[in-house]
């Protein structure tokens, strides 16, 4: 059967002049346009084709090859491109725009702002439509998540605290200022790690590993460089946490231990600008 608002591996059973059909069994023949077929390849009878399968404008069922930026069940940061008395007209990457209705915004959102929203399909229309109140769809399952753990995130929304975020699409996080060692903003998909759980339920992350196994990797990255660069580096003490985050994706503090850490174990010199390999 095929799924509304998923990718789905169908069928084709019959040829058109404008496409070709496949088998979506209990949904009926479902039409996949020539311009929606994949690039460079012929959709003959029998053959089995990958495709995401929606409503066009007309409320048919239709599939397309292109996979959209978000699927039904899934969160991520869409750009609004037009908005009307209906609602707001989100780009997810398919000729017909995802609907955001009015009574589903957070915040007054214009023309070129990004929202992170969620998918779902709204079950008095059966169109795939967009939210941006997010709490009714996370925190519906217990956090079984290790301290130190790698996780991915979607950063949602930034708070007096700091930033919260969307943990492996099923929980919220935050992270914390004095963690935000690297510019965030909304929309952005970054690794992080879980730092706490709370008594509370809360969860505190962190945009990179925690303890001796932060120490350990960031020491033989750091030397790694050093070896690439005829063993020097213009990093130190006083570079600025910015470019020390671009260069190894860590916090000015955690590199200036670390940096620390070789020296005392006479692996490096630590100069006014840079660092060398002794």
């Amino acid at each position: 059967m095929a799924l509304i608002g998923d990718m789905n591996t169908l069928q084709v059973i019959r040829q058109a002049d404008f496409g070709v059909y496949l088998d979506g069994g209990p949904q009926g023949d479902i039409l996949l346009p020539r311009r929606e077929m994949p690039k460079g390849e012929a959709c003959e009878d029998e053959d089995w084709v990958n495709v995401f399968v929606y409503l066009d404008s007309e409320d048919r069922i239709i599939a397309t090859s292109r996979p959209p930026k978000i699927k039904v069940g899934e969160f991520a940061s869409l750009k609004v491109v037009d908005i009307n008395r209906i609602g707001l007209f989100l780009d997810w990457g398919l000729n017909k725009d995802l609907l955001l209705p009015h009574s589903e915004e957070k915040r007054p959102l214009q023309e070129g702002d990004y929202c992170v929203v969620y998918a779902y399909i709204d079950e008095r229309t059966k169109r795939i439509t967009a939210t941006a109140r997010l709490d009714r769809y996370l925190d519906k399952v217990p956090a079984n998540y290790a301290i130190g753990e790698e996780v991915d995130l979607l950063v949602a929304e930034a708070t007096d605290l700091g930033f919260k975020a969307i943990i492996n699409g099923a929980h919220w996080g935050l992270i914390h200022k004095n963690e935000a060692f690297k510019f965030l903003r909304t929309g952005m998909q970054e690794r992080g790690f879980i730092r706490e759980i709370r008594d509370d339920g809360l969860i505190n992350l962190s945009l990179q590993p925690q303890g001796q196994e932060l120490r350990d990797s960031l020491s033989e990255a750091i030397l790694s460089k050093l070896r690439d660069n005829n063993g020097q580096l213009a990093l130190g003490d006083k570079s600025p946490a910015s470019v020390i985050a671009d260069a190894f994706g860590v916090s000015k503090g955690n590199f200036k231990k670390a940096i620390g850490g070789l020296y005392k174990q006479g692996l490096i010199r630590i100069l006014p600008d840079s660092i060398e390999l002794v």
